[in-house]
């Protein structure tokens, strides 16, 4: 079963029994905790270390980031920290973030805002006054991404226990109301097809017959069914198989060989963007006719299993034993 994955983001020296916490509390919850130091990220031969972690944030559902008085390590292709780049990540990302800092900085910060601009300030709880500017930017993102100060680890857990509890409650009431947002989109789409056609049929009497033929094959649903099954956020359209092939292609994926397609029925492509699995598209070859031209459906002939995403498990085979990058 699937389990949400939580990024730790922090410097390691001065907050390692911290982490260690946190990832005790993580397993407690049933979670899965990703830290470098525990090997939970894989790494390249490529690509620096650093970016190897940045790139592990994109596979975890949530990322805990704590800032203490130390600036950690420096980027090698930015002017932040490791940390402060793994943190910047998340949010372009999109991912759910939950940041902590310890209360003398925090206390501190105030005092740093009031005189950064007086030559000479000297911080006494941060070694580096770029954690202070770091967290001017953290706080004027939005209110999304709050800033909760600590003093020891159970300041933590306690109150990601507390939201936890919250996500997952507003989960339930999110399920159950599903239905009726499915039923609402359909019948949404069903309203905007229908005023279409009757604008197109009013204004086109002649070409009735070519203009309903126009509207079914822009809201086609093999359109709705890829864009779902390989997260296009932007809308499809293709009238060949050949142009749909390029669409494909265009997102890393490939058309397998006949000869090794499980089922005639299918074709068949490889999905090479998933991280750590293979995932094959497979496409029922009926929905185009003899010259490769998509076919017309309504809404009423649709198979839902004419479009299948199929997931098989990558085997890692690195066995190389990279330093810890902190």
């Amino acid at each position: 079963m699937a389990k949400p994955r939580v990024f730790i983001s922090s410097t390691y020296y001065d907050m390692r029994n911290v982490r260690a916490d946190l990832e005790r509390f993580i397993l407690e919850q049933g979670y899965e905790p990703v830290l470098f130091e525990r090997g939970h990220i894989a790494y390249g031969t490529e690509e620096r270390v650093e970016e190897d972690c940045y790139r592990e944030i994109n596979t975890c559902d949530i990322l805990i980031n704590i800032i203490g008085g130390k600036i950690g390590t420096q980027s090698r292709s930015t002017q932040y920290s490791i940390s402060q780049n793994e943190l910047k990540e998340a949010i372009k990302l999109g991912k759910q973030i939950y940041i902590f800092v310890e209360r003398p900085v925090l206390a501190e910060y105030s005092t740093f805002i009031a005189n950064k601009e007086v030559a000479g300030f000297k911080a006494t709880a941060v070694n580096d006054l770029k954690v202070y500017s770091f967290l001017e930017e953290i706080f004027a993102l939005s209110g999304k991404n709050p800033v909760q100060g600590f003093e020891v680890s159970e300041n933590i857990t306690t109150f990601l226990r507390e939201q936890w509890a919250g996500l997952f409650q507003v989960l339930l009431q999110e399920r159950a109301r599903q239905k009726e947002v499915n039923l609402l989109g359909r019948i949404e789409t069903t309203a905007d097809t229908l005023d279409r056609l009757v604008k197109f049929l009013t204004e086109e009497r002649s070409q009735g017959d070519q203009a309903i033929k126009d509207i079914l094959l822009s809201n086609h649903p093999l359109f709705k069914s890829l864009k779902k099954q390989l997260n296009i956020p932007y809308r499809i359209f293709f009238e060949t198989r050949d142009e749909m092939e390029a669409l494909l292609v265009a997102r890393k994926t490939n058309l397998i060989e006949e000869k090794e397609w499980d089922d005639a029925e299918y074709i068949e492509y490889l999905c090479e963007w998933w991280k750590n699995t293979t995932k094959i598209l497979k496409i029922k070859e009926d929905l185009f006719d003899e010259e490769g031209r998509l076919k017309i459906f309504k809404p009423d002939e649709w198979d839902e299993s004419a479009v299948i995403l199929e997931e098989i498990e990558k085997n890692n085979t690195s066995g190389e034993d990279l330093e810890v990058p902190f």
